[in-house]
């Protein structure tokens, strides 16, 4: 069975870290381009990062560059989502997605609250 689990939100003041974590199972993780998304209250689902297979590139939301850095642990199936600097504009729903050109899954989503 196809799971990704994300793991790792919560509250946190403005300033502040977390670090977001998908565990995948049921597929190979290595064999697939990985992306945080986030959907606001009232906003569209936007992408925040996206990391690829091998070379492994970076792609960043303009918002969140050089504050959050997303990474992949093949050997444990998980990829993370460092945050950093957090903002209450970065409150949002966060997915994790694992896609390639023939599947597309995702998680359920992890609440991140960022407020004082």
């Amino acid at each position: 069975q196809v799971q990704l689990v994300e793991s790792g939100g919560g509250l946190v003041q403005p300033g502040g870290s977390l670090r977001l974590s998908c565990a995948a199972s049921g597929f190979t993780l290595s064999t697939f381009v990985m992306g945080w998304y986030r959907q606001a209250p009232g906003k569209q689902r936007e992408l925040v990062a996206s990391i690829g297979r091998l070379p492994i590139s970076t792609n960043y939301a303009d918002s969140v560059k050089g504050r959050f850095t997303i990474s992949r642990d093949n050997a444990r199936n998980t990829v993370y989502l460092q945050m950093n600097s957090l903002k209450p504009e970065d409150t949002a729903i966060y997915y994790c997605n694992a896609r390639t050109s023939a599947y597309d899954y995702w998680g359920q989503g992890t609440q991140v609250t960022v407020s004082s």
